[in-house]
């Protein structure tokens, strides 16, 4: 398994799980990762906390990744599978988004979502 491939199905497991400080481990310290729910990016280990922290305070987020490739522009892309409920387990979202990591020395540098996801619909 190429090791990029590796790194993005270990975070994929971890975030899964909740493990917020096993994925922050696979992060740069500057990292820039998407804010999916408000638009924009986070910056930053504590930004990425906080964000997630908040996040699964009012939903539940479940993401699977079923195609993972290498972009012409050296990033990494992910198809996802992403099952979203309220926390009483109501169905809310369930789509079909595609993720972008940049890695550079084993670590993620910058996380984008590059398709359309009705994420930043859902109230929270």
């Amino acid at each position: 398994m190429r090791a990029n491939e590796h790194l993005v199905r270990t975070l994929y497991n971890r975030f899964n799980a909740r493990d917020i400080e096993g994925v922050l481990s696979s992060v740069a310290d500057n990292v820039a990762w998407a804010n999916g729910m408000e638009g924009g990016h986070v910056h930053g280990r504590d930004a990425v906390r906080e964000y997630w922290t908040r996040q699964w305070s009012a939903i539940d987020p479940h993401v699977e990744p079923l195609k993972i490739s290498d972009a012409p522009d050296g990033s990494t892309l992910v198809d996802v599978h992403q099952v979203v409920r309220d926390l009483e387990g109501k169905l809310l979202l369930d789509e079909t988004v595609v993720h972008a990591f940049r890695i550079e020395g084993g670590r993620v540098v910058r996380f984008d979502i590059r398709s359309t996801s009705q994420l930043s619909g859902i109230k929270h």
